[in-house]
């Protein structure tokens, strides 16, 4: 039974993601479309009645900046806003700055698609002669983090993204919930399916959750089979467009009481999934 509601979404569109290149970690700001995309999302929230006590974000400007166009579009300008690295985007190491199409030329589109979607696997690491190697590790925003720099990843699967996460989800986020408040999370595609992918699949609840004193510890769901909700294997089908708000219900234990739900109109929402899925592609030329 659903006792929870949580709101996340991937920012709004950016320059790099219209130019089809890998982001990352590279502090790209919101476009235009993106910009609209958020305000969009704030009216969507707006309409069906929530109140957020708290957001949070990752440190990079276009997650904050889509947060702040969300409130704003809500009247709800006042919520508190949190930022943490562990909500970034995953890191795509070498990958960062190239052309997902070209890449596909090159590598082939399974691979991109696995470098992009699948849970375990690695692209190449960063190196020190990246031309984005120094933008990313001299940026201050990365000293005082809760782990020093030279600890910080230079390169992720998304199983890494999900164990960077869960720390900040167990000790912040998720008390927050169990506290009885409405949160709304702005951060990226990879940090937003690794979450959905802990939250919906059951199998890897093992542990209980600490919440607030006097409020309920979340225990494995006994009411589901290992085979309900996101395996690692189907993770690498499930694409989140941007600016497109996600409502995830949760029970007691902060399980996912059922498969999450993309807010608005479904085939705008389709729509914006296969320009998403269609970014790994080699474009077919016309006849």
């Amino acid at each position: 039974m659903s006792k929870y509601k949580l709101i996340m979404l991937r920012h709004g569109e950016g320059a790099w993601n219209k130019e089809n290149r890998f982001c990352s970690w590279v502090d790209q700001k919101l476009n235009n479309e993106g910009m609209e995309e958020a305000r969009n999302c704030g009216k969507q929230l707006k309409a069906l009645n929530f109140e957020f006590d708290l957001v949070f974000t990752s440190i990079l400007n276009r997650s904050i900046h889509t947060a702040w166009l969300i409130l704003e579009e809500m009247g709800q300008e006042w919520v508190p806003v949190e930022s943490s690295w562990r909500l970034n985007e995953r890191h795509y190491g070498a990958l960062i700055g190239l052309n997902r199409e070209k890449m596909a030329l090159n590598h082939g589109e399974e691979q991109v698609k696995l470098w992009r979607r699948s849970y375990s696997v690695t692209p190449p690491p960063i190196e020190e002669s990246h031309p984005y190697y120094h933008e990313i590790y001299n940026d201050r925003r990365y000293k005082v983090c809760d782990v020093p720099a030279d600890q910080l990843p230079r390169s992720e699967s998304l199983k890494d993204v999900l164990e960077r996460l869960l720390p900040f989800w167990n000790e912040r986020i998720a008390p927050e919930v169990l506290s009885g408040k409405t949160i709304l999370i702005s951060a990226h595609g990879n940090s937003s399916r690794a979450l959905l992918k802990h939250l919906e699949d059951f199998s890897k609840h093992q542990e209980p959750l600490k919440g607030e004193p006097g409020l309920p510890e979340c225990q494995p769901c006994p009411r589901v089979s290992e085979s309900v909700g996101i395996s690692d294997e189907d993770i690498i089908n499930i694409t989140l467009p941007t600016g497109v708000p996600i409502l995830l219900e949760l029970d007691e234990n902060l399980h996912a009481a059922g498969p999450h739900q993309f807010l608005g109109d479904q085939e705008a929402v389709q729509a914006a999934i296969r320009k998403v899925e269609d970014q790994g592609k080699v474009k077919r030329a016309e006849k």
